[in-house]
């Protein structure tokens, strides 16, 4: 479930409802995607969060068919919506649609002359022929060749600037996945992505929606979401896990193979010994800047790491009485493998095992008293 600041849909509202008008959009049929939004924009205010949703939405087909100036006025009336991210959104895109149009120089393109205003070349020939006729000169020599014309140098520039720009805007993201072991046979799992511009990306807002229907808690502050599991089962938290790294994978338009996460523990009364296997193929991700991708494991001991690669793990250094931890960072483009294998030791089996001890060399004891001829021990008389 999602906490109160998650933009679930709290007025009643069926998102499926919004389906139709989707596939009109994703269609580029935005005539038929604004009839399917007037009963809904009527229905449910800018205030609320399917109402946002619904005006985002309308604004998107509004710059479909370059309506910008209604795009805007739909955007600035979310200003008082109840969902931040919804908000945020609006006015980024608002700020995009108000901000000035840039005067391209003359210098960066090139005017070719209509051919309507150009001489026949037939009559300029039999001029130049008559001419030479008269004069009886040797021809004049042909002009200098001028070679290839050259593209304007300022336009590609600007060209690799945006194209530069567009893959940091969507490599800017540190995401980590963090594995707890609270108990035996328990998982919990949590996934932190950050923007390094502090700003919200349309992959996270896509991703939250994704993930909407399943038990998992969804928090996002800006350009920070984080989505937890509760403590679950090993096998049900692994298994929400890889659909989530699955769904990531998808919005992000990577055909990447699934995870395999495999785990296995077994109970020897004084303690449980735990086994986890991770291999995530990650060939088709190309490295980007400021892309940083790692999971982290905890409580866990460096030591419990039995092999790790392309990259080793790393132990995360913390405050005295704070559990050990584990930071393993994955290598884009390539196969990132790890296995681990450790000891979760039982307070109650141990004191049973320290027990039992006990009562045996208690027993020996007596036996060896009995041996050397003292007998029983006996209240005094």
């Amino acid at each position: 479930m999602e906490d109160p600041g998650s933009a679930e849909v709290t007025d009643g509202a069926d998102s499926s409802a919004l389906l139709p008008a989707r596939a009109a959009l994703e269609r580029g049929d935005y005539g038929t995607c604004e009839r399917l939004l007037e009963p809904l924009l009527e229905a449910h205010g800018p205030v609320t969060p399917f109402g946002g949703e619904v005006r985002l939405l309308l604004a998107t087909a509004q710059l479909g068919r370059g309506d910008h100036q209604a795009a805007a006025t739909t955007c600035r009336s979310l200003r008082g919506c109840r969902d931040a991210a919804l908000r945020a959104q609006a006015k980024g895109l608002q700020e995009i649609l108000d901000a000035p149009a840039l005067v391209r120089p003359r210098e960066w393109s090139m005017t070719l002359p209509s051919l309507g205003e150009m001489k026949p070349l037939e009559g300029e020939l039999k001029a130049m022929a008559r001419q030479r006729r008269r004069r009886r000169r040797p021809p004049e020599p042909p002009p200098p060749p001028t070679g290839p014309t050259q593209a304007p140098v300022g336009f590609a520039v600007v060209a690799v600037l945006l194209l530069l720009l567009t893959a940091l805007l969507g490599g800017c993201v540190d995401l980590e996945t963090q594995l707890n072991f609270p108990a035996p046979g328990r998982l919990q799992f949590e996934q932190r992505s950050q923007s390094l511009t502090d700003q919200p990306l349309p992959w996270q807002a896509q991703w939250r929606q994704s993930l909407r229907g399943r038990p998992l808690k969804v928090h996002q502050d800006h350009g920070r979401l984080e989505v937890s599991s509760p403590v679950l089962p090993a096998a049900q938290a692994l298994r929400l896990l890889e659909n989530s790294l699955e769904q990531g994978a998808k919005l992000a338009n990577l055909d990447l193979p699934g995870p395999d996460l495999q785990f296995s523990e077994r109970n020897w009364l004084i303690g449980v010994r735990q086994q986890l296997s991770i291999r995530l193929d990650l060939e088709a991700l190309q490295p980007l800047p400021g892309l940083k991708l790692s999971v982290g494991l905890e409580p866990l001991a460096l030591r419990s790491i039995k092999s790790s690669s392309p990259n080793s793990a790393q132990a995360i250094r913390r405050g005295k009485g704070k559990p050990e931890a584990v930071r393993w960072t994955l290598e884009p483009g390539s196969i990132n493998t790890l296995r681990l294998s450790c000891w979760r030791w039982s307070k109650l089996g141990l004191g049973t095992l320290a027990i039992s001890l006990l009562l045996l060399l208690v027993a020996l004891l007596q036996r060896l008293r009995l041996a050397a001829g003292f007998g029983l021990p006996q209240l005094p008389a």
